[in-house]
């Protein structure tokens, strides 16, 4: 769902001239003054209306992080640019919106194929909206130094939310998100991510059936697909449709993978490495090697197809995976009617840590930012306001007795929705304006994207309870020559690594010595370079307070 990025080549070609009038008056009413000024303006209630009023208008409205409503004292509309396949303005969220915070909220949406070309014009115009998304960190720094977009920070005392999220429990984010000054121009979202979200499958009920225990380790693995394919010789056991980043899939299983990949953070020696030249990526290696020669691993999974793949795990081909979890109810809701037994689980995990990927609570790739304007007080507020958990439940939620109620179980139950086949995060934004993309900033988890099905809560529960997790390597801060160098760098490095790995699992005569002289072309290629710079930012990150 992360935006696609723009070139770097899109606020280069802005003007100065443009820049100024981005930071000029829209025309629209709203707060302004200093960062001072505007703390104890949104803490004041709304004109006419006592202190009690406007706590108790909160308090109706649940926990809003400290915030008063309404959020303005007068009449105030703002322009929010965002990908949306339909117009939202008439829709309940727009309404309820300004009913709780007096913000008119005029959503500008584009088509996701169309939304980026659209922002190279609007960016490129100097007519900034009050609110928008889809810029790089890189780009929101340059508007920023140029007075165009707003350093949130700077106005933290009148954002109790941000404050607390991001500057106080993360202290992190603005390191990792800042310019070198200290002030950050992009907005992350909160706690979005569900806990466990892809990992091994395997069909339990063929493991039942022949007795086969669940793997928990990787010795366990393998034995169970060596069992496989005795009891079922013309089947590969494992099959893969992830082609080369099968590689990355299985990294975090053996403490080399992150979100940098083929570059990670090793936690013990404190220091960046290049992945794919490590000892452990030797032995993962050696490990498929070892599935690939003895047809345990299907032999086309580096240019299996999605629907070829599907065949083999829904047909008794194959019988284990690495996919996404949502595949566990599909896979079944497809062959139920031929094979009512199927049972897709989601498996252990596989290598010497015994861990997945984890996946973030705090993320910055939306870059949602607000112009440098009039409106940038009121836009601040509301987006403080959305972060709030009473905010989230409104983005995310609803309107509790107008457009949901809880069942007996704590599930949202959408009255007007109920001729729906499946109510999903799609339904909920045609239907209320909900969920749209670039305007939720903190989901509510009992919402129904945090729904989950009986097969994926165990996967929810298998991981978390058993703290089966990688740590998150640090999100470091690089220059613009670092970035530029580590996309040249980068590319190439990882290019060579894929098709390194792929030689040494499908050709016997690879080993040790064709090992070594990978190491060295690696190195020539640039590894060292490539993990000194992140060592270097690391550095950076460590000393700044």
């Amino acid at each position: 769902m992360v935006m696609k990025q723009l070139s770097g080549g899109v606020v280069l070609a802005l003007t100065v001239a443009a820049l100024a009038a981005c930071g000029g008056n829209n025309g629209n009413n709203g707060a302004s003054g200093s960062p001072t000024a505007s703390a104890q303006a949104a803490s004041s209630p709304a004109a006419g209306a006592s202190a009690s009023s406007a706590a108790s208008a909160s308090a109706d409205y649940g926990d809003t992080g400290g915030l008063k409503l309404p959020l303005v004292d007068k009449p105030t509309t703002i322009n929010w640019m965002l990908v949306g396949d339909s117009p939202v303005n008439d829709k309940m969220i727009v309404k309820e919106i300004e009913k709780r915070t007096g913000i008119t909220v005029n959503f500008q949406t584009y088509a996701s194929s169309t939304y980026q070309d659209k922002l190279k014009v609007t960016v490129a115009s100097g007519k900034l909206p009050d609110i928008f998304h889809g810029l790089t960190a890189a780009e929101l720094k340059k508007l920023g130094k140029q007075g165009a977009v707003v350093p949130i920070n700077d106005y933290a005392d009148m954002l109790p939310n941000f404050k607390k999220l991001y500057m106080e429990e993360n202290d992190w984010v603005v390191k990792s998100y800042g310019d070198e000054s200290g002030k950050i121009y992009t907005w992350p979202i909160y706690d979005m991510n569900r806990a466990v979200n892809h990992g091994f499958l395997y069909r339990k009920d063929i493991f039942e059936k022949n007795g086969i225990p669940e793997w928990t380790d990787t010795e366990g693995f393998y034995q169970a697909l060596k069992k496989l394919k005795e009891l079922y010789p013309d089947s590969y056991p494992y099959a893969s449709k992830s082609t080369v980043n099968i590689f990355k899939d299985f990294a975090y299983g053996w403490g080399i993978g992150g979100a940098n990949y083929p570059v990670y953070y090793d936690e013990a020696a404190k220091t960046w490495k290049f992945a794919s030249t490590q000892p452990e990526s030797k032995d993962m290696l050696d490990f498929m090697k070892k599935l690939y020669n003895e047809k345990l691993l299907d032999p086309e999974f580096i240019t299996d197809t999605q629907d070829s793949w599907t065949s083999k795990m829904t047909s008794g081909k194959s019988f284990v995976t690495f996919d996404w979890i949502g595949r566990l109810d599909l896979f079944y809701n497809q062959v139920k009617d031929a094979n009512p037994a199927y049972d897709l689980r989601y498996g252990n995990p596989v290598g010497p840590t015994g861990h997945v990927r984890s996946l973030p609570k705090i993320e910055a790739g939306w870059s949602i930012t607000v112009a440098n304007n009039a409106n940038k007080e009121a836009s601040l507020k509301l987006l403080d306001y959305l972060t709030s958990p009473s905010g989230a439940a409104l983005m995310t939620l609803g309107v509790e007795g107008q457009t949901f109620n809880f069942d007996a179980n704590g599930k949202p139950v959408y009255p007007e929705l109920a001729n729906e086949p499946a109510v999903d995060i799609k339904v909920l934004e045609n239907k209320y304006g909900m969920w749209l993309e670039g305007a939720y900033l903190r989901p509510d988890h009992r919402s129904v994207y945090f729904n989950y099905t009986e097969k994926e809560q165990e996967a929810q529960d298998k991981i978390t309870n058993g703290d089966k997790f990688e740590p998150l390597d640090p999100v470091l801060n690089f220059t613009d020559d670092e970035t530029a160098t580590i996309a040249e760098l980068q590319t190439s490095l990882q290019k060579a690594a894929e098709e390194f790995n792929t030689r040494y699992v499908l050709d016997k005569k690879y080993g040790d010595a064709e090992w070594e002289a990978w190491k060295t072309n690696a190195d020539k290629l640039g590894a060292a370079k490539l993990a000194k710079i992140f060592n270097d930012a690391q550095q950076r990150f460590d000393s700044a307070k």
